[in-house]
């Protein structure tokens, strides 16, 4: 009987739970909804159960279909708000402050992804003066799916941009958001579902995978579940025996060189920045740039100490150790004490020193790096130092050193499940479909360098598919090109980073889409650049052009539009040349290259007449071919309009 009564009851508790009215994570308090569009509001509840929606003083009703959905559409309505809106079945959902203005999906990888406060630094005041209800951020985690097209997000809710909100928004779109409200006085929801080092083809949908063979078997090997739980646990394997071997071997915590009595005045001294020797992950003309250290492999464990001596008076500031950036991970001390830690290499290091740590004469600075499975050490051209309050002491220079632990690589053939087939695609751009949007904003490409040529497919197939699945045939897609990034080449140079913004230049054939260029703002050690608000104001721009049909914009840089060769020179015709072309700083104009038949290209002059630039080069008589800005950091180029925007990097024949 009893046994019986518990059924009925947990019976009951199933039915009530699914009798209730449930919205998507998107529909939710403080959510932005899409002027000028019929909007779609939808959910679940009970099979045909009665559903009731009041907003702006209007009432709708439908009724949940045999499976438990139902779905009301409301009219085109303006931007404005905040409103309320009530929906009533066998319970009553309230949401408030809602915003009527434009919605934004910003996606792509970690360069769409990266956070306001990984940039603030740069620019003072940004978060602190940041608060303005009209701009909304929903954020989703990183998740992955092979099976199905998902119903809805895991995680995720509306935050409205202000200093205790905003560092989390996505550093590109809140600029971008920030320049379209100061421009037209409308609420901009940014939906970010950026995943870091994820490749185009983790964004498609199944049906356009089927054409790339390779990409499909292993969407369909993924597609079994027991597969990846057995990859997952052998993979984590390898890395935690690796971690535990790494810390149990470590002499460093072995032998306690943490301690702050430890003399370590017999270890070796290295230059800082630097890192500690080359391997075949850094390319030759990194080498000049490197320091080599001892007996380390590929892989390890390296402690660095550096003695700091501070005044009475600098200890009354606040203090924070800044650490550039470490490849790959550190745990950083002061005095023994720890004050940060990083997993990866590319965040800032910038550690708050608590209080009490720093005394009066002489303080250790300690960290301890592990390298996963390439060159370890300080990234150079960082800044390195220890500031108190406007005071600065300077960490470059001499550092002890001594190897904690020498190591093989740790086993880097995992599986990243969320960079594979349509994982993400499944999992963050499924649950998009009924929510009207503005647009799409895309920064992504890196991590498809390696086949630039297969990336001309994939990037229109993911263009057309997302348009289809959203049933916006002319949705605007702005995309950024990518950034300058590693050494600069002093002699024309082949690059996978030239081929791939040479097919992002192609694609502004794709119609409704802009491009933002970005060559100029990009830093060769880092492939994460801080100057975000250039790439939300040129993103901007393009919106203004292509999404809200201001036809008077300048909205790119020079693009080529014609050429012709006569006498030995290239005539270059260009167009969106603004007010006219310009070199930057007025300087001759650099980074054009040209060869003739052999293909053998050579540095070029070029000069400047009105719409045209007229390019030849004393070493090729001949010339067939042309270049500008062709390499993996075109820093020189400087081919712009007057109106600050720089052109693409192109080539021609």
């Amino acid at each position: 009987m009893k046994k019986q009564l518990l059924i009925i009851s947990l019976s009951l508790i199933t039915f009530l739970a699914y009798a209730d009215v449930k919205l998507p994570r998107l529909v939710s308090d403080g959510m932005v909804l899409q002027r000028d569009q019929k909007v779609k509001i939808w959910g679940w509840a009970d099979q045909g159960e009665n559903i009731k929606l009041d907003f702006r003083n209007k009432s709708y009703q439908t009724q949940a279909d045999n499976m438990g959905n139902w779905s009301i559409e409301l009219p085109q309505m303006k931007a404005g708000g905040p409103y309320q809106m009530s929906i009533v079945g066998k319970n009553k959902v309230e949401l408030q402050n809602i915003l009527v203005g434009d919605v934004w999906i910003c996606s792509g990888q970690s360069n769409m992804e990266l956070p306001v406060d990984r940039v603030k630094v740069k620019y003072p005041g940004l978060v602190e003066n940041s608060k303005n209800n009209y701009i909304r951020h929903f954020a989703v985690n990183t998740t992955y799916e092979f099976n199905e097209l998902k119903k809805d997000f895991a995680t995720g809710e509306w935050r409205t941009a202000s200093p205790e909100n905003v560092g989390a928004f996505t550093a590109v779109g809140y600029f971008f958001a920030k320049a379209l409200y100061e421009k037209y006085h409308v609420p901009i929801g940014l939906i970010r579902i950026a995943v870091g080092g994820s490749p185009a083809e983790a964004w498609l949908p199944e049906q356009s995978i089927a054409k790339y063979p390779n990409y499909n078997q292993l969407l369909k090997k993924y597609q079994h579940k027991a597969t990846v739980d057995s990859i997952i646990r052998a993979d984590k394997a390898g890395v935690d025996a690796w971690n535990s071997r790494i810390d149990q071997e470590d002499s460093g915590l072995k032998d306690h060189w943490l301690n702050n009595d430890y003399n370590f005045a017999n270890w070796d001294k290295m230059s800082v920045p630097g890192l500690w020797k080359t391997n075949p992950f850094i390319a030759n003309e990194q080498e000049a740039h490197l320091n080599v250290v001892g007996n380390v492999r590929n892989s390890g464990v390296i402690w660095f100490k550096k003695e700091v001596n501070l005044t009475r008076s600098q200890l009354n500031q606040p203090a924070m150790l800044i650490l550039g950036a470490l490849v790959d991970r550190d745990e950083a001390y002061v005095n023994g004490a720890k004050v940060g830690t990083t997993g990866y290499q590319y965040p800032p290091r910038r550690y708050n020193v608590p209080e009490g740590t720093l005394k009066e004469g002489k303080n250790i600075i300690t960290v301890r790096l592990v390298a996963n499975n390439r060159n370890g050490g300080f990234v150079p051209d960082k800044f390195y130092g220890l500031t108190l309050g406007k005071d600065t002491v300077s960490l470059t220079g001499d550092w002890y050193y001594k190897v904690g632990y020498a190591s093989t690589p740790m086993p880097s053939n995992q599986v990243t499940f969320h960079y594979q087939p349509s994982s993400l695609f499944n999992a963050l751009v499924a649950p998009l479909k009924n929510y009207a949007k503005k647009g799409v904003i895309w920064y992504q490409g890196e991590s498809n360098t390696k086949n630039p040529k297969e990336y001309e497919n994939l990037f229109a197939d993911l263009v057309k598919d997302w348009r289809t699945y959203f049933n916006q045939p002319k949705m605007p897609f702005l995309y950024v090109q990518l950034a300058n990034f590693m050494e600069e080449s002093a002699v024309p140079q082949e690059s996978n980073w030239a081929e791939m913004r040479e097919v992002q230049r192609k694609a502004l054939e794709i119609p409704h889409t802009a491009m933002a260029v970005i060559t100029d703002v990009g830093e060769w050690n880092d492939i994460h650049p801080l100057d975000k608000k250039a790439v939300g104001d040129r993103l901007a721009l393009a919106a203004e052009k292509v999404a809200y049909g201001d036809k008077k914009v300048v909205y790119s840089g020079p693009t080529l539009k014609s050429y012709e060769i006569k006498n030995g020179q290239f005539i270059l015709t260009f167009e969106n040349v603004g007010s006219g072309l310009m070199s930057r700083n007025n300087e001759e104009l650099k980074h054009f290259a040209v060869a003739d038949a052999s293909g053998d290209f050579k540095w070029a002059k070029a000069k400047i007449e009105g719409n045209k630039v007229i390019v030849w080069s004393d070493e090729v008589k001949d010339p067939k071919r042309l270049r500008y800005g062709w390499s993996h950091n075109p820093a020189k180029a400087n081919l712009y309009n007057k109106e600050g925007l720089p052109a693409s990097a192109f080539q021609v024949p």
